[in-house]
């Protein structure tokens, strides 16, 4: 087995990423639409989801959960509308980050983002775990992550994030062409280039700290204004630090937790704080990737 891990990365002296407007930060948010897309028995599934439901149910083997599906449901029926018409009103583009099941399952809020100006990037065709599948389901998976999204929204998407890929996600991806960026990497602050095979390919970090995932009073975000402070902290100190080596913020939103009305405060207080401020560039995937492959090429 080839290591091809990285530690080090740009080390103490990392690239200007030459942010457009001069901005310190660079702010990327997503908001991932799952529902429909989980594990269930519905599905053909051996087993519920168990993952992100909000109320803590465990996953039951053989068994419909019918209190965990509604979650998953409450994120399409309601949360996702919410949560656009937040973006509306601040005049902010997101990426959305879709399950090709999800967007089958509800069309109309995946074209309603796309209309609004969103990006709508691949999630995948469900949301699984595709570290243990056979790689000949995952390729296809794969293609199928792509070709339902464009069908449905009208636009093929240009990034992708698995969120739990197997050693092979990325290449299967680049096999198949035509993306700018792949989100699937927590490791840094700024994009990078790696070799998949012999092509150049560009990773856009994502974030699985700064994201409502830890919604949960007992390892994380009790109220929206817990979320918010946090936020705002990883803002404050990435501003600072942006005098002199400016980074990316990835914020990472799910449409049946931030969706909900207790915890979307924690939202409107964060963009009021960063779109009160100069500097700042709140952007979409492919805008970072384009702005990438034009001022830091392979």
């Amino acid at each position: 087995m080839i290591d091809d891990r990285d530690y080090v990365g740009y080390g103490a002296e990392p690239p200007d990423p030459q942010w457009p407007g001069g901005a310190r930060v660079a702010v990327n948010i997503n908001l991932n639409f799952e529902g429909g897309g989980e594990r269930s028995v519905m599905d053909g599934d051996g087993v519920s989801e168990g993952v992100l439901n909000d109320i803590g149910f465990p996953s039951l083997p053989g068994l419909r959960s019918p209190m965990v599906e509604s979650v998953f449901e409450y994120g399409s029926r309601v949360g996702g509308w919410r949560l656009l018409r937040l973006f509306r009103k601040f005049g902010v583009k997101v990426c959305l980050l879709a399950v090709a099941k999800a967007a089958e399952r509800n069309p109309e809020l995946a074209r309603a983002f796309v209309e609004d100006g969103h990006e709508i990037v691949s999630h995948g065709y469900r949301w699984l775990d595709y570290q243990t599948m056979p790689e000949e389901v995952e390729r296809e998976h794969v293609r199928l992550g792509i070709e339902m999204i464009g069908r449905i929204a009208g636009v093929r998407p240009v990034g992708w994030m698995t969120g739990r890929p197997s050693a092979d996600t990325r290449r299967l991806h680049v096999e198949l062409g035509g993306f700018l960026y792949d989100r699937d990497s927590l490791n840094d602050e700024l994009p990078y280039w790696i070799s998949v095979g012999s092509v150049r390919h560009l990773i856009i970090p994502y974030s699985f700290e700064t994201n409502d995932n830890r919604f949960d009073e007992n390892r994380g975000f009790s109220t929206g204004d817990d979320f918010a402070r946090y936020m705002i902290d990883c803002f404050e100190v990435l501003y600072a630090e942006g005098a002199d080596h400016p980074k990316l913020m990835s914020l990472a939103l799910h449409d049946r937790l931030t969706g909900r009305p207790g915890r979307i405060t924690g939202l409107i207080k964060f963009l009021d704080h960063i779109t009160a401020r100069e500097r700042v560039w709140i952007c979409t995937g492919r805008e970072i990737a384009e702005h990438w492959r034009r001022v830091h090429r392979a």
